[in-house]
């Protein structure tokens, strides 16, 4: 993902920014497509937040994971609320990047909530994460790691 992504920074729910390069390097990353607005989106959200904090808990550090939130919210203020209340200590894609839109166009998505898990180089492996989550758990990301073909450092 650094190479669609790369030389971006990126916001954390927090309002601290972080480098792209830094940040998502030799991870498996899983763009959520989501808005505050959608139900499902803030029915999957606090499952995707828990998936995300057992998998931290059973990685070595520094964990082979993260989500990037590519806001589909009708504002910035939107998405930084969506933010604050529902999300796990993920990263965000600014509101007014117009990647947000070439995302979305490039990974197809029409629907959300989506959550689309990319290689390094932004290949999709699945865009069927939010399924996958759902129904395997924490055992989907161990397919992840190893389609990404990357460095694995998750005992789980």
């Amino acid at each position: 993902m650094v190479d669609v992504l790369g030389g971006r920074r990126l916001l954390t729910r927090d309002g601290a920014w972080v480098e792209a390069d830094a940040a998502l390097q030799n991870k498996v990353v899983a763009l959520y497509f989501a808005a505050g607005g959608c139900a499902s989106s803030r029915d999957f959200t606090p499952l995707l937040r828990r998936f995300h904090a057992q998998l931290l808990a059973q990685a070595r550090r520094p964990a082979p994971f993260q989500v990037v939130f590519v806001s589909a919210d009708g504002s910035a203020r939107e998405m930084l609320d969506f933010m604050r209340r529902l999300h796990g200590p993920w990263l965000a894609l600014p509101f007014h990047d117009p990647l947000r839109h070439e995302l979305r166009t490039m990974y197809h998505i029409s629907v959300i909530p989506r959550l689309v898990v990319v290689k390094p180089s932004g290949e999709v492996i699945t865009d069927k994460g939010r399924k996958q989550i759902r129904e395997q758990g924490l055992a989907c990301f161990q397919n992840w790691v190893e389609a990404a073909n990357i460095f694995q450092n998750f005992s789980g």
